[in-house]
């Protein structure tokens, strides 16, 4: 009865919002929303998910459209979120507290549009639960078919990102973070495609940053992917093409070791997508001496894999470092860049 009042609590509050007599609440339940990322389902009226570049889509009929998103509100921190009506029109807001009703359009022309919610905070900041949104009528919505699957670090969640609204060493950590314009995005929207950013700042693959106590082999199956236990169920998601950003923070390693782990870990993901691309990335923040150094790791394990019966093992080094945004990352601009660099090696690989 408790959660039937606050429900009915929340359609009133977006009825009140939309403004309009026809518009109409629905739930997050609705077939018609649709889905991305690594998400927990067991409250299926709040789907709860931590990790960047997650998002929620819809395709809606009318001039208006509200949402209700949930913040965790971890330590006090308030994630940012991307809003995009129609892949054109988009704002970057930031939560305000612990429940949110949040105006995304309202002045909409008549008609049909589609709308996207992308987490832009990394998974350190909280989770976010989606609870529903508020238009005149919801509609189905085709989904692309192609899908990528983008693994990294605080580089692919888009770390350092976006001064827009803060400056860099201004602010908290993560107010310059914008996964939505990251390059796994970008490359994703570029070729109508699907896209999973399994990521964590910090991580690498046998040496973590800051304090991260857990590396990406470690935490690869998990839905919140720093530390937690809840497994990742992978059937929902099963990308044509698998993206490896890593190594940035492991730094100088043992190449025995690095290189075991790395493959090993290139053969975890073989046993859970028996028929993706994987193509092995250089990190493009790297400085000279990282870059020669990952290079001659990568392309010694694609050979090793290769010669071993996996041909479906590729790589692709980036033609120089990116590094305008804060803490050294690729700023909005270089994403792009990066991402210019990767569409077309993606894009002649599957033929798209």
């Amino acid at each position: 009865m408790k959660n039937i009042t606050r429900l009915m609590l929340l359609m009133t509050a977006c009825f009140g919002l939309a403004g309009s007599a026809e518009a109409h609440f629905y739930k997050a339940t609705n077939p018609n929303i649709k889905y991305v990322g690594r998400i927990l389902f067991n409250n299926r009226f709040k789907p709860k998910f931590w990790s960047a570049g997650v998002y929620v889509q819809a395709k809606f009929e009318g001039t208006s459209l509200k949402i209700i998103v949930d913040d965790q509100e971890l330590h006090g921190d308030h994630n940012y979120l991307e809003l995009v009506i129609d892949n054109q029109s988009q704002k970057r807001i930031q939560t305000t507290g612990r429940v949110n009703h949040i105006t995304v359009a309202d002045s909409l022309a008549p008609g049909e549009h589609t709308f996207t919610l992308c987490k832009d905070t990394e998974s350190g900041i909280g989770y976010i639960e989606f609870v529903g949104l508020a238009c005149d009528r919801l509609l189905p919505m085709d989904e692309p078919t192609h899908k990528i699957e983008y693994i990294g670090d605080s580089i692919t969640a888009g770390t350092g990102a976006d001064e827009s609204v803060i400056k860099c060493d201004n602010g908290k950590w993560y107010d310059q973070h914008n996964a939505y314009m990251s390059y796994g995005p970008l490359v994703s929207r570029a070729l109508n495609s699907q896209w999973v950013l399994s990521q964590v700042a910090g991580i690498g693959v046998i040496h973590s940053c800051c304090n991260i106590k857990t590396n990406m082999p470690e935490v690869f199956d998990k839905v919140y992917m720093r530390n937690d236990s809840i497994q990742w169920n992978f059937k929902g998601y099963t990308p044509d093409v698998v993206t490896i950003c890593l190594g940035q923070n492991d730094g100088k390693q043992d190449s025995v070791a690095f290189c075991s782990a790395y493959v090993k870990f290139i053969r975890t993901i073989r046993k859970t997508y028996p028929n993706a691309d994987i193509v092995c990335l250089s990190s493009p923040m790297a400085a000279p001496w990282l870059t020669a150094l990952l290079h001659n790791y990568i392309t010694g394990i694609q050979q090793y894999l290769n010669n071993h019966g996996d041909k479906k093992v590729t790589h692709y080094f980036f033609s120089r470092s990116y590094n305008d945004g804060c803490g050294g990352h690729p700023n909005l601009a270089q994403h792009q860049l990066i991402a210019n660099e990767l569409v077309p090696y993606i894009k002649g690989l599957e033929n798209w």
